[in-house]
């Protein structure tokens, strides 16, 4: 008999699966990160046992001794806010980083990377939707600071991630999926570098998320349910 969380996953690659066809779209193409941030290292081992291998995490502190725990095949996404004074721990833990807000952490980011002798792989956080309480870049600002940014010798940027602003349903964030992806293409012209990859879409909006061209799914609560928060240091 299959576990709850097993069930679920096999439910979202089911969906993932039509979205992808409705876009016309491989669905191999699209990576589902289960978010596992609040949930213990125990949650995290039955989704992986059901062959989930990518999880997200938010909070250093939190995800430090989950790792230790864990199977070492498995992929690690720090998907929460970058500080400074956690760089040096966040970068050799993790594949990829989902959420570069500014060049200023970028280039601390590759000055570590540097020192440590590693690539790490970045998208870079557009706030799509200009919203105060959301860190990212600018659209306008990113499109002046690109070029510095693809100058920086140990960042891998991959391409664009973004959290658009809550709406009253998953079709009333389709338009700043577009705006997301539209940026990307220009930003690719311009530069003549590619940016294959788009980080956007969670539980509530992934699939239409998939069908705008998303290549990077976070989703946690319709994995593992419903979240208890508790309070921490910061969101790193």
């Amino acid at each position: 008999m299959m576990s709850d969380i097993a069930e679920n996953l096999t439910e979202i690659m089911r969906r993932i699966t039509a979205a992808c066809l409705r876009a016309d779209r491989d669905p191999a193409a699209v990576r589902l990160v289960a978010v596992s941030k609040t949930f213990p290292a125990e949650t995290v081992r039955e989704a992986s046992e059901a062959g989930q291998l990518h999880f997200g995490e938010s909070r250093l502190q939190e995800a430090e001794p989950k790792i230790d725990m864990l199977p070492g095949s498995l992929h690690w996404h720090f998907i929460g806010r970058v500080q400074r004074n956690k760089v040096r721990r966040i970068l050799p833990r993790f594949e990829m980083i989902h959420a570069v807000d500014s060049s200023a952490v970028a280039s601390f980011m590759d000055a570590i990377a540097k020192e440590l002798g590693l690539f790490p792989k970045v998208f870079l956080q557009v706030n799509i939707g200009a919203e105060a309480s959301k860190g990212g870049f600018d659209p306008a600002v990113l499109r002046t600071e690109l070029a510095g940014l693809l100058a920086l010798q140990r960042l891998e940027i991959m391409g664009l991630m973004c959290i658009p602003p809550a709406g009253p349903d998953a079709e009333s964030a389709r338009p700043w999926f577009v705006a997301l992806r539209h940026l990307r293409d220009d930003l690719e012209r311009e530069s003549g570098v590619a940016l294959p990859f788009l980080s956007m879409g969670m539980s509530g909006d992934f699939e239409v998320a998939i069908e705008e061209g998303a290549t990077h799914v976070r989703v946690g609560s319709t994995i593992f349910g419903k979240r208890t928060y508790q309070m921490d240091d910061g969101p790193g």
